[in-house]
């Protein structure tokens, strides 16, 4: 085949035309001698160019050709083929274009070719009797191997070509996976016949073979059940038919020269892997009455007996449903399927998420998992559902009217889709894979194998992007949307779930009150309106939010108030439906306990926040400052001015808890915050800002009413403890110090008289009943106590320190820092004390004495009475005060020689003594995580329960959400408490050696 220098043949042109994207590299093969006598013809060039990949199907046609050169006839009847069997050829292209590894088989079997052949007819579907005889002169297991390729061959040649379609594909390969465990079976027992004379062994499918819907390349998931034969014991058969089965194991699993069939898997077996591979029915039974965990039952949806003795696997399936379909009624139902939900997803490496066509969001196993589901809820009372198969399930919850019609065909379609995409994938190599490839060149392939050809990689990177977005939300369509079914006004004639039906899905989704929820839900989404419309499209999503928390009917109930607050504002189900993350923002505040949707409800405009990118992100404490600033100076008295401050609080509160229960538990837009520390420091330090900033207003606003702007004396505040650590937690009262200073020709008593009154009516304003909360101010640590004056001169409390000062009081002034007022003033303050909090050559012997005497007398004093020690956050071993004293010690020791120390914020300390050699890193990262625990144990009490606490509640429900912030999963509240008591148990021993000098 010669041309014309520099210029392509006719061939050239038309191989490009047909699809090549090698044709210089096609156009030496058809001038191979191999195919002389078709090379010409017409017909070959477009059935080559109709396969997936052209160029593969040529070299591989090539390769056979070859094969079958010693056997003039047979390569006579191979190449006639080609050119008068158009349904021959076109199996035999389409299989050689689609699968580079079912082209390697034929170039070691060229004969095989023929069993293309089989089944011809497009009504004629082999089951596991045909496979059966296909497979009938196997007898060692390479013969089996090769035979079920050749069956798989003809499999993949009907699916290639168009006459069988992926879920038929599916079941035909289940049917050659029965027929093969079966012929695997026989070969294990012709190999020990002693064995099969002391055993019935029967094979029970799961997964996928068992549920009639197998890949080209998949594990085969089985489960072995055994009884002894008559007359003999148990002991002696139970291990004969562990031999047998791993034989038969073996046989299929094994890689020779002739590859293998598929991996046989028994780990959905009772125990797993460390359990026993072969049960008798009764051990079975006696793990699943017992033991078993939710998922095993949902894995047994799909049981099938599929080879060896069927009585005994009729016996087998026979027993084991029962208790299949009692598994929604188990406690931690939905806790569990939640948690394998989120598990399979995060079990995903991050780099292949994307294209994780089984596992990944959007993928099949969301598709499995929510037929599964509804089929495990619905199907204790209507046996229709009971299928293995999930498009056949599918079709079941949609006749019954636990799905939409139109939603159960989308599904469907989007099912079958992904399937075949799975199938081509695999069927390319052999090989299992969920991986979309990344090369073009696959995509390409794989885009042509699905029917693609104008722009093969755009067109399948569309259609896949399309069917996966539908997928996505499957699980809230097929679970939830049939509940607003069931109480909206629907169409005449459409299917619908029943009240009681939506009442069982609802109270096996976790909700306490099913009758009140479905109120709720009429309530929001009855009726024609355009407000109703967009409750019914929201609230299926909103739905399995809610039952993903601690308490569903709680967020159910939130969402109504809030709604009926602000369902006629327009902005409001604009944001909800618009912004991807406000609505899943407002769903997990709004379970997530009692504080911040409190917060919200008494002011629902604030739920702009949760849609708003920055609108997590604290105010720094100058914008807070100018904000209240400006509130008070619009306003016209003092109380309407605190009014104003104390609403801006309630409103940066509900900042502060939306961002810290959205980054703790986590949501699709934002994984769960990996550094627990992170997240103590961020409310510590948003609260302590909000708080100074609130006095800054109170102040400004008590000053303003009482002397305009001329107070007759300077005047500060001091944030003492938490608040002067910047480390306020959610319940924190504000404990303070008051300093003032008399202006230049102001009398000692005027100034006093001034400030006293300031004073009072700060903390009348910041507790006035309304419906923001209090800000509650405590001035206990001043000099005196109760006992001492409110306010004091800089000079009093010079006087007091240098003559009265108790070791105590200097551990006090640690974390004082100036927070709002006359800032000279608080700098002066803090001048005047940072000689008696960081003493020149530390403390001396008996103040250190005194220092642990008085801990050790906390200890024993005020710890609540009935309280236990190991859990209570504040004052048990371990905890915040356990690891605050230490550091404390630390800082009155050292910290006049150190200058890291010189800090009021606990971490910070501890950090600068750890890098200053004063402890030892393990020792600093034991009392930082105790700290950091036991400070998000309080915010969580506080969050969950609406008021302060310093240990774990008791209420199921509220400690379930404790358990949720700090990142524990439901049913695993046991390892919160043991992990909780070892981290404080360790700190408690750090600080015994540290603060008290134990060894």
């Amino acid at each position: 085949m010669t041309t014309v220098p520099g210029r392509r043949s006719s061939t050239f042109t038309r191989l490009l035309r047909h699809g090549f994207t090698d044709p210089s590299a096609a156009e030496r093969l058809l001038g191979l001698d191999a195919l002389a006598s078709v090379r010409s013809d017409s017909v070959l060039l477009e059935a080559l160019g109709a396969t997936a990949d052209p160029d593969l199907a040529l070299r591989s046609l090539v390769r056979l050709v070859e094969a079958g050169t010693d056997d003039a006839d047979e390569r006579r009847m191979l190449l006639g083929t080609l050119v008068t069997a158009k349904p021959l050829r076109d199996r035999l292209l389409g299989v050689l274009g689609a699968s580079e590894a079912l082209g390697d088989h034929l170039a070691r079997h060229p004969r095989d070719w023929k069993a293309l052949a089989t089944y011809e007819a497009t009504d004629l579907h082999p089951g596991v009797a045909e496979f059966e005889r296909e497979l009938a002169d196997a007898v060692d297991p390479d013969s089996l191997r090769i035979a079920y390729r050749r069956c798989l061959l003809a499999i993949a040649a009907r699916d290639v070509s168009g006459t069988i379609d992926v879920a038929e594909t599916a079941a035909e390969l289940a049917d050659l996976a029965t027929a093969t465990l079966r012929a695997a079976l026989a070969i294990a027992r012709a190999a020990a016949p002693a064995d099969a004379a002391l055993c019935r062994l029967a094979v029970i499918a799961m997964g996928k073979c068992g549920g009639h819907e197998l890949n080209y390349v998949s594990d085969v998931d089985v489960i072995f059940v055994a009884e002894p034969a008559d007359g003999v014991e148990e002991g002696k058969a139970v291990p004969a038919a562990t031999r047998l089965a791993a034989h038969m194991m073996r046989i299929c699993s094994d890689t020779t020269v002739e590859g293998t069939i598929w991996p046989v898997d028994a780990n959905l077996r009772p125990e797993g892997r460390n359990g026993p591979l072969v049960r008798t029915l009764s051990s079975h039974l006696a793990y699943y009455q017992r033991w078993a965990k939710t998922w095993e039952f949902q894995a047994l949806l799909k049981a099938r007996p599929v080879a060896g003795d069927p009585g005994l696997g009729a016996e087998y399936v026979e027993a084991v449903s029962p208790l299949v379909w009692q598994a929604a009624d188990r406690e931690n139902f939905v806790a569990d399927v939640q948690k394998m939900r989120r598990r399979v997803v995060d079990n995903i490496p991050a780099d292949r998420v994307h294209r994780e066509l089984k596992l990944g969001p959007g993928g099949l196993r969301d598709v499995e998992f929510a037929v599964q589901l509804l089929q495990l809820v619905h199907g204790r009372s209507d046996a229709t559902l009971h299928s293995g198969s999930t498009l056949e399930a599918l079709r079941a919850l949609a006749e019954g009217g636990y799905v939409g019609r139109v939603d159960a065909s989308q599904f469907d379609e989007a099912y079958r889709f992904l399937r075949a995409m799975e199938h081509r994938i695999q069927l390319y190599r052999l090989r299992r894979t969920h991986l979309v490839p990344e090369d073009e060149a696959d995509l390409r392939r794989l885009g042509r194998s699905l029917g693609m050809r104008t722009d093969p990689v755009a067109e399948l990177n569309k259609a896949w992007r399309r069917h996966a977005s539908v997928v996505r939300r499957l699980h809230e369509k097929l679970f939830y949307r049939p509940l607003l079914d069931a109480v909206a006004q629907l169409a005449p004639g459409e299917s619908r779930l029943s009240a009681k039906a939506a009442g069982i899905r609802l109270e096996a989704l976790g909700y306490a009150d099913p009758a009140a929820a479905l109120r709720h839900l009429e309530a929001l989404s009855s009726g024609v309106s355009r407000k109703a419309a967009i409750q019914r499209t929201l609230l299926p999503v909103l739905l399995g939010w809610f039952a993903d928390s601690a308490d569903p009917d709680a967020g159910l109930l939130g969402f109504r108030k809030v709604s009926d607050a602000l369902g006629m504002t327009p902005w409001y189900l604009r944001l909800l439906r618009d912004e991807g993350a406000a609505a899943e923002n407002l769903a997990r505040v709004l379970s997530a306990g009692r504080l911040a949707p409190d917060l919200l409800l008494r002011a629902p405009e604030a739920v702009a926040i949760l849609g708003d990118p920055g609108g997590l992100k604290p105010r720094t404490r100058e914008h807070l400052e100018q904000e209240v600033l400006a509130a008070v100076g619009r306003s016209g008295g003092a109380e309407a001015a605190v009014a104003a401050v104390r609403g801006i609080r309630r409103r940066e509160l509900f900042r502060t808890t939306a961002a810290d229960i959205i980054r703790s538990y986590g949501t699709e837009e934002r994984p769960a915050e990996q550094d627990p520390g992170a997240l103590v420091d961020r409310v510590g330090s948003a609260v302590s800002d909000l708080n100074a900033a609130t006095l800054s207003g109170a102040l400004r606003a008590a000053v303003r009413e009482g002397w305009g702007d001329d107070l007759p004396t300077r005047f500060a505040v001091i944030g003492m403890g938490r608040f002067g650590g910047h480390e306020l937690g959610y319940g924190s009262d504000a404990d303070v110090l008051f300093v003032h200073e008399p202006r230049e020709g102001v009398s000692d008593q005027e100034a006093s008289r001034a400030a006293n009154t300031v004073v009072s009516e700060m903390r009348r304003l910041l507790q006035l009943p309304t419906a923001d909360p209090p800000l509650l101010i405590d001035a206990d640590l001043r000099p005196e106590g109760k006992s001492g004056p409110m306010v004091r001169t800089l000079k009093s409390y010079e006087a007091y320190y240098r003559r009265w000062a108790l070791v105590w009081e200097s551990q006090a002034l640690l974390r004082a820092e100036p927070v709002a007022g006359d800032e000279e003033l608080g700098r002066a303050f803090v001048g005047l004390i940072d000689p008696l909090r960081y003493p020149v050559e530390g403390l001396g012997d008996d103040a250190v004495r005194d220092i642990r005497r008085l801990k050790a007398r906390m200890e024993s004093e005020r710890m609540p009475r009935g309280a236990d020690p190991t859990l209570h956050a504040k004052l048990g071993r371990g905890g915040l005060s356990d690891v605050e004293w230490t550091v404390q010690l630390m800082q009155l020791q050292h910290g006049w020689a150190e200058p890291g120390l010189r800090t009021t914020r606990t971490r910070e300390a501890l950090a600068a003594g750890c890098a200053a050699g004063l402890i030892p890193a393990e020792d600093a990262r034991t009392l930082d995580e105790a700290w950091v625990l036991a400070t998000r144990v309080r915010n969580a009490v506080m969050l969950v329960r609406g008021r302060p606490g310093d240990t774990f509640p008791s209420n199921p429900r509220e400690v379930t959400a404790v358990g949720r912030y700090l990142g524990y999963e439901p049913g695993h509240l046991g390892d919160m408490l043991d992990d909780y008591r070892r981290i404080t148990r360790r700190a408690r021993a750090v600080m015994e050696e540290r603060f008290y000098g134990a060894t």
